[in-house]
């Protein structure tokens, strides 16, 4: 098949890594770093100002309406050059509320579009796997409070957990106001608990950016089927913990938590979720590994040991060739993917995705390693780039649970 960009989506390719070479440099990276913020707040500015963030959002929110093949344009860019700003959940999180959500949540993503608020997403639990049917359990607020209370209370006693709270870090509400968040929250997660609110029970973990959100998107089972809900982080009680990449991440305890649902609990929505959130997870570390290809390329075209080239090195060139190969078959899965689930073939990208989800957790997994072997001590090093590609493609490759876990997700399709 041809996976040709289309002249738009060469466009956007072309301003997502024009953007991102010049506002990420490894220079502007190590600043950010030593500052310790969550995320790059100047960088999220300039994207937004770009068009990146609001490519993908609906016109009424003052996007451009475009799909899921120019998310995966920008976000293998943007894994590409390791961008510290939280594009992966807010797209994802934007796109399927601009797929299933009301018109007020549709509306209320223009603060998105602008830069002045980001967006969380919860696909994972504790021991769960991505995709997989959710433990957290939703019950509707009017008439359902008591039954809700009741499923907290038996969550509870089953974790052994005490009252069930945990602390958060005390630094989301301070950025959020900073920001102008509340609106957001308050127009799509609902603020007080009334007429089409629901009731969230659970834990969610780990969730990237959770306590900088205006809102997280948690999907929860319910009567109906599985459904998805908003949810404002300072119910949640987010703790933070400690992620391979190194970001901010937290662990939600949902107990009768209010959330207002993304389309109708049993719909459709939780299914596109669930495609969405691999798309964007295996583009991105589409992206990693091409960053973390052409810097290993680089150092052994100028890296001289035995007076040669380490790339004339046969056993050198069999093992970047691999790591090419690693990148060639996840690139096809993934623009796979992207095509199939762009035309309305959820069926078949649910396939290709899961091909995509397995080619990072096995062949990309390796490729990242060799090209740290490739560098020797250099690899090593903190000041050298390369570590930033390898933890985050890490990460990617933990939150899919591993090869064998995705072999299992090929099995269940075919």
């Amino acid at each position: 098949m041809d996976f040709s960009l289309d002249e738009t989506q060469a466009e956007l390719r072309d301003l997502a890594a024009g953007l991102f070479r010049r506002e990420a440099a490894p220079e502007r990276l190590a600043a950010h770093e030593a500052a310790g913020g969550p995320y790059d707040a100047g960088l999220w500015r300039a994207a937004a100002r770009a068009g990146l963030i609001g490519a993908c959002l609906p016109e009424e929110a003052g996007g451009a309406g475009l799909g899921p093949v120019e998310m995966a344009v920008i976000l293998r860019e943007a894994g590409a050059h390791v961008a510290p700003i939280p594009l992966q959940d807010s797209l994802v999180a934007a796109m399927v509320i601009a797929r299933h959500g009301t018109a007020g949540q549709r509306a209320a993503l223009a603060p998105l579009a602008e830069g002045e608020i980001v967006l969380a997403t919860a696909p994972l639990e504790p021991g769960g796997e991505l995709g997989a049917v959710p433990v957290t359990r939703a019950h509707p607020a009017e008439g359902g409070a008591a039954d809700a209370h009741r499923a907290a209370d038996a969550h509870r006693a089953a974790a052994g957990d005490g009252d069930g709270h945990a602390d958060g870090d005390g630094h989301g509400d301070a950025h959020r106001d900073a920001h102008g968040d509340a609106g957001y929250a308050a127009a799509a997660a609902g603020g007080a608990v009334r007429g089409g609110e629901w009731l969230l029970t659970g834990r969610a973990a780990p969730v990237g950016h959770a306590a900088q959100a205006a809102a997280i998107l948690v999907p929860a089972a319910t009567g109906r089927g599985p459904g998805l809900f908003l949810v404002r982080p300072e119910d949640a009680a987010p703790r933070p913990v400690p992620t391979a990449a190194g970001g901010p991440a937290a662990a939600l305890v949902l107990d009768a938590t209010p959330g207002r649902p993304v389309g109708e609990p049993g719909g459709p929505a939780f299914a596109d979720f669930g495609l969405l959130s691999l798309l964007a997870l295996t583009a991105t570390a589409s992206g990693v590994l091409a960053g973390a290809l052409e810097l290993t390329t680089g150092h052994l075209r100028n890296r001289r040991q035995f007076g040669r080239a380490l790339a004339e090195f046969q056993a050198v060139t069999m093992q970047i060739a691999d790591v090419y190969i690693a990148g060639r078959a996840l690139d096809v899965a993934v623009w796979s993917g992207a095509w199939r689930l762009a035309q309305g073939l959820h069926d078949q990208a649910a396939l290709d995705l899961a091909v995509a989800g397995h080619a990072v957790a096995d062949g990309g997994l390796t490729a990242v390693h060799t090209c740290q072997h490739l560098h020797g001590g250099l690899g090593l090093d903190v000041t050298y780039p390369l570590h930033r590609y390898f933890a985050w493609f890490k990460h990617r490759a933990n939150l899919l649970g591993g090869a064998q876990t995705r072999l299992d997700a090929i099995g269940a399709l075919v």
